[in-house]
């Protein structure tokens, strides 16, 4: 049965976890196919096409493995391919974006910071989301290094946490209230961006927008997986898959494969 059938998802690295903790959390019924495409991390620093012809490459594979929806877990791969994949394949795709509108329906300052890569920021899809809200400034800052220390093992590192108070000060210190975290990676930032940053501030990403849309796609297309049982997680990676396997839940299949 084709509702049976995987949730698949993918991501330049491990970012995507974020996004897969809240879909499995709102829909624990469901199956799903997680690839890491680590060989190629990080995606921002890569010109568009090569972000498109990665992003068809991952997609396809989970076509290949009878996905019956793909969601693009990260925000690189969304702003700079999702218009590639939709034209390419039949299938529901959902793209991930920085909560830009979230983030000024709640500002009360009208500043909001986004932290997000150099891919993301420099996308005409992110110029056009930004445009849609004058009234509000937003402050943009390209969080360099963070995505390569997160996929090599340094999450806890001291160079991490520099670099986040080098990115946050000045936003902070142009008053922003409202932080958008635009990229799926960091997340598992945020123990170390509430150390730096004001708990006034609210720290806002995508996660769970992008499960409760995923639903709604699913109920739409008739394919919401029936079952009663828990759902089975594979993760899979093109590189050696420890440090995938550290943010992971237990239990879950995490593998090494080519694709």
């Amino acid at each position: 049965m084709k509702n049976n059938n995987p949730i698949g998802l993918f991501d330049s690295g491990i970012g995507g976890t974020t996004i897969c903790t809240e879909v499995i959390k709102l829909l624990p019924h469901e199956n799903t196919m997680f690839l890491a495409d680590q060989k190629y991390a990080p995606y921002g620093i890569k010109t568009q096409q090569e972000i498109i012809d990665l992003s068809i490459k991952n997609v396809s594979y989970l076509v290949e493995n009878n996905c019956k929806l793909v969601i693009v877990a990260c925000n690189t791969a969304t702003t700079n391919a999702i218009e590639a994949l939709r034209s390419t394949f039949e299938i529901p795709i959902i793209g991930i974006e920085p909560a830009i509108k979230p983030a000024a329906l709640q500002t009360k300052t009208s500043k909001i910071g986004v932290l997000a890569t150099k891919g993301t920021i420099t996308s005409d899809f992110f110029s056009s989301k930004i445009k849609l809200y004058p009234e509000v400034e937003i402050i943009e800052q390209i969080g360099y290094n963070l995505v390569n220390l997160i996929e090599t093992g340094q999450l806890h590192s001291q160079e991490i946490k520099d670099l986040l108070k080098e990115y946050l000060t000045p936003m902070v210190e142009k008053g922003i209230d409202t932080l958008v975290l635009g990229c799926t990676h960091y997340p598992y930032l945020t123990p170390m961006i509430q150390e730096i940053i004001p708990n006034t501030i609210r720290i806002i990403d995508s996660g769970e927008a992008v499960a409760k849309q995923t639903k709604k796609l699913l109920i739409e297309h008739s394919i919401l997986n029936q079952q009663t049982e828990e759902g089975i997680h594979t993760y899979y990676t093109n590189i050696n898959p420890t440090i995938l396997q550290s943010f992971t839940p237990l239990g879950s299949i995490v593998e090494q494969c080519d694709f």
